[in-house]
């Protein structure tokens, strides 16, 4: 399934229905008298949030969305049907913006949360809606009112327990398919996670939603490389896991430069709680790692936990940890 964060849609509202203007016409029966009916009002469109949906891509071959007109009112004083609301389904996390992307209508974070977007128009008034003592044979109506229609852009953020976060091969991808059942592009160069992916760890019957989030690099917050595209997806997650490749020969910079992007873009990112992991430990010597762990401890003060996902070695300790921080 492709992945698709954002989406332009054009929502319609349906209209009301008119209404009726009919006369009782029946034999035997002198004074017939208006008995037209109340026209329908129109179905709205009506967005829900679908806990297994994980991408707009619904809304990129279809732009326009229409809800049911409702039906004219009928002589015998018939009421027209009212249309059927229009339900689409989006992810949670999903935000809808008015058409400037800008101003935001309302905001997804809870499953089967539901909201009314555009609202049908309402239906219009029969005929019998006009009698009185001095006019006993309206032959006045009223038509429908018109549904609401509007352009809105739909925005997603990644919902997640977890959000992993690193440069560029660091091994994020690798180190999401050996915790879950998710099944990343994995290759040995930089980019290969162009989309966020999610994927759900479990441990001790106690499951963890985690999202690989493309690499930062500097100047990511100015929409360098990958750009900030991916950095609203973190402001969801409630906790980062911040995984650092071993092998490299500043580990401390390589930090920086993420802490770096992710406080540039929003100082609430860099408040979220982290775990700092680093991977590739099957690469050095234990030597090599210990000395790059101290010099990183001694300016840091933080855990550190490491792991070879290649190797799947420390998983099960990561696995523990990650259940610890979200249960």
């Amino acid at each position: 399934m492709k992945f698709l964060d954002q989406a332009k849609i054009y929502v319609k509202a349906g209209d009301g229905g008119s209404g009726s203007a009919s006369f009782r016409r029946e034999k035997f029966v002198e004074f017939g008298g208006p008995d037209g009916g109340d026209g329908g009002s129109g179905g709205s469109i009506v967005f829900v949030a679908e806990r297994n949906l994980n991408t707009l891509i619904d809304f990129r071959y279809q732009q326009h969305f229409k809800a049911e007109k409702g039906q004219d009112g009928k002589g015998k004083k018939k009421t027209g049907k009212s249309g059927k609301d229009l339900i689409l389904k989006v992810p949670m996390g999903t935000q809808i913006f008015e058409e400037d992307n800008n101003t935001l209508i309302d905001d997804f974070t809870k499953s089967d949360q539901k909201i009314f977007v555009a609202n049908g128009g309402k239906g219009g008034l029969g005929n019998v809606r006009f009698k009185s003592s001095t006019n006993r044979a309206p032959r006045k109506k009223t038509d429908g009112n018109k549904g609401e229609s509007f352009w809105i852009w739909l925005q997603l953020k990644v919902i997640a327990d977890i959000g992993i976060v690193g440069m560029p091969n660091s091994g994020k991808s690798s180190l999401l398919s050996v915790l879950t059942s998710a099944k990343p592009k994995i290759a040995n160069y930089p980019f290969t996670t162009i989309n966020p992916n999610l994927g759900v760890a479990n441990y001790n019957n106690k499951e963890v939603t985690l999202a690989d989030i493309p690499g930062l690099i500097e100047g990511a917050h100015e929409g360098i490389g990958l750009g900030d595209k991916f950095l609203r997806h973190i402001e969801r997650c409630k906790n980062i896991l911040h995984l650092i490749d071993i092998t490299n020969k500043n580990v401390l910079e390589s930090y920086y430069k993420v802490r770096k992007e992710l406080s540039k873009y929003s100082n609430k990112l860099i408040k979220k709680r982290e775990i700092i992991v680093f991977n590739k430990v099957d690469m050095l010597s234990e030597e090599e790692i210990n000395e790059k762990i101290n010099a990183f401890k001694k300016e840091l003060k933080k855990n550190i936990y490491t792991i070879s996902a290649l190797k799947n070695k420390g998983l099960k300790t990561i696995k523990k940890i990650l259940v610890n921080y979200v249960h």
